[in-house]
């Protein structure tokens, strides 16, 4: 595969069951090795705890504040700059506890795949 730039497409933007909005910024069978979706968690809002087996994801978190829970930690404050490493088939769930869009980049090895998603309610 040579040099690519892949261009965001803000209507390309979805919700997904767990409720947050994702916006795939890389995810191409070219190039499985990694992942790259904008989430944008809104004011109030606790996404559906899951987890992914076999892929482990990073959220590197960009805009507003949240709380998030990943396996048995106990629930952490996070801000912009911040980064969630959370293991292959780890439990996960995010809180947006500010008043604006709570928004990072969710950063998955190998790529994501829905078929590795499992709701855990």
């Amino acid at each position: 595969m040579g040099p690519q730039i892949s261009h965001a497409d803000s209507n390309r933007e979805f919700l997904t069951p767990e409720g947050c909005y994702i916006l795939e910024s890389w995810n191409t069978e070219a190039d499985r090795a990694a992942s790259i979706a904008r989430a944008r968690v809104l004011p109030g809002v606790t996404t559906k705890a899951h987890r992914l087996r076999g892929i482990v994801e990073r959220y590197l978190i960009t805009e507003g504040t949240g709380r998030v829970k990943v396996g048995d930690m106990p629930g952490q404050e996070v801000k912009p700059g911040d980064v969630v490493y959370i293991p292959a088939g780890t439990a996960q769930q995010i809180s947006n506890t500010g008043e604006k869009d709570l928004v990072f980049y969710a950063i998955c090895t190998p790529s994501f795949d829905y078929a590795s998603y499992e709701s855990l309610e």
